[in-house]
């Protein structure tokens, strides 16, 4: 059995101990809080790497790496590399030193990027789902003129009024002239009140009556006190207010307060453009699995989850199990993150590592000690392009994205960092002895501990059924968790403000 088909096997067996677990067994809390790290009541792995003061950058040779049992292009430190092409360069055959900590990794892919991309200008139609690059400043007084909040009347001083036009004011036009006291004029909302008016009487709120002159009277059958129904100018803001703060995500709504403001154009950080490159002879794009071959389920997945974390990615291309196909792929791209599914092992059509050295890359993360996911990996290609390889397994590529893409996506698109939540769990989940595991889990409610997660079925490696009815992914420590233990959650893109409800289970601020 190769240490891929031993960690599959061992994913698997956690799943099916899990779903048992949630069948019927339910234990108390043990008292012990758990972190990013593990076990706050003990010092775990993860607290040892950060009193070590570990560098991410430090490297070994192969001669030091093989005396440790970790060998070039096998992120689990063991088994048999594939040789390199002989044109490999010198410096790119070392290797780190270990899978690193979950939580270590993703503050390598956070970092592994100098700063968020360079700003420009965009049109407000481009803008949506990027991150302001300068505080948004009201261009004029909002509203910039005294605006009428109702259907009904300008009325000056006390009434009854005589009626001065029987058309009235409608929104975008401009009065004629000011209104006399004790007189009105129909006003619709939005529009332009004249100069002189005291007030504004709702249309449900007046009554129009005719004099024996033949002359319309309004009166008020409820009193309109000095002010009402006016919206003055500048009551939102005035001109050179600082309506946004730089780094501020735009939002339809921040689209609509931006051209309200006066503004037909951003200056944004544009969104980080990502390659996509499927690799997998036995992957089919259409139809039913058949003979051996299965259906691509990262190909339609990762697109649009990749814009949901503010990225634009290209249409993802399916390439052939070749080395010479994926070099040529990467070398090629022009984005400034390429992301692989699948060929980060060390199995015979594993072609990442040998292509990375290839390139004269240079590896920061080979692999995670995290379940599912493992032999997830990110390089920096040039100063200024980097690659996430995912694993093929659909579930472990979901946790690589959310390892090393999201925090290395969020530093090049200058996105703040998603809100730390603790959540108590549902039931108990079992735990990997050394690695984090990712656990999709739904929120419920409990009466003695309100929200809570509940881990979900069917979260093997190879598994989507559980995360496509998740809210989040619990981040359970090596050893596991009991009924009731507190756990981070990985909060998925599409929920609401990447917050669960019931936000007083958070934030903690310890997720980074």
């Amino acid at each position: 059995m190769t240490d891929g088909e031993f960690d599959a096997a061992l994913d698997d067996a956690l799943a099916l101990a899990n779903e048992a677990v949630a069948a019927g067994a339910r234990r108390d809390p043990a008292g012990g809080s758990y972190g990013l790290y593990g076990p706050s009541r003990a010092n775990g792995a993860g607290d040892a790497y950060r009193a070590s003061g570990r560098d991410d950058a430090r490297r070994v040779t192969p001669a030091d790496g093989a005396a440790r049992g970790a060998v070039p292009g096998n992120g689990s430190g063991t088994g048999e590399a594939p040789p390199a092409p002989a044109d490999t360069p010198g410096p790119s055959a070392e290797i780190p030193v270990a899978p690193s900590p979950w939580p270590a990794a993703r503050d390598i892919a956070r970092r592994a990027a100098s700063g968020p991309l360079p700003p420009e200008t965009a049109a407000l139609g481009d803008a949506l789902g990027r991150t302001l690059a300068a505080p948004l400043a009201a261009l004029t007084d909002l509203p910039s003129f005294d605006t009428s909040a109702m259907d009904g009347w300008a009325v000056s001083g006390p009434g009854p009024w005589h009626l001065d036009d029987a058309v009235g004011i409608l929104a975008g036009h401009a009065p004629a002239a000011p209104l006399s006291d004790g007189h009105a004029i129909a006003i619709a909302t939005g529009a332009r009140v004249p100069a002189g008016a005291t007030a504004v009487l709702r249309s449900e709120h007046g009554e129009v009556r005719e004099r024996s002159d033949g002359r319309p009277r309004l009166h008020a059958l409820r009193p309109a006190s000095p002010g009402q129904d006016i919206r003055p100018r500048g009551q939102e803001c005035r001109r050179g207010d600082d309506l946004l703060a730089a780094g501020a995500l735009v939002t339809p709504a921040v689209l609509g307060l931006a051209a309200a403001a006066g503004y037909d154009e951003l200056i944004t950080h544009p969104r980080p453009r990502v390659d996509v490159f499927v690799l997998g002879d036995e992957l089919l794009r259409h139809g039913l699995p058949h003979e051996g071959r299965i259906r691509d389920a990262l190909g339609p997945m990762l697109g649009p989850w990749l814009h949901a974390l503010g990225a634009e990615a290209a249409a993802p291309r399916h390439l052939a199990d070749d080395p010479d196909t994926l070099y040529a792929a990467i070398a090629g791209s022009r984005a400034d993150v390429v992301i692989t599914t699948g060929g980060t092992a060390a199995g015979p059509v594993d072609h990442v590592h040998p292509t990375l050295r290839r390139l004269g890359s240079e590896v920061l993360v080979d692999g995670v000690e995290v379940r599912p996911g493992h032999p997830m990996l990110l390089a920096r290609i040039t100063p200024h392009r980097h690659l996430v390889g995912l694993p093929g397994n659909p579930l472990a590529a979901v946790s690589g994205l959310l390892t090393l893409a999201e925090p290395l996506l969020r530093t090049l698109s200058a996105r703040r960092a998603p809100a730390a939540y603790r959540t108590p769990l549902w039931s108990s989940v079992h735990g990997h002895p050394r690695d984090t595991r990712l656990v999709p889990v739904g929120y419920r409610d409990d009466e003695r501990y309100g929200l809570m997660a509940e881990p979900l079925h069917f979260h093997g490696p190879a598994m989507l059924r559980g995360i496509a009815a998740a809210d989040a992914l619990a981040v359970i420590p090596p050893g596991g968790g009991d009924r009731g233990t507190e756990v981070d959650l990985l909060e998925l893109p599409w929920s609401a403000d990447w917050s669960p409800p019931g936000a007083a289970h958070g934030p903690t601020g310890g997720a980074e």
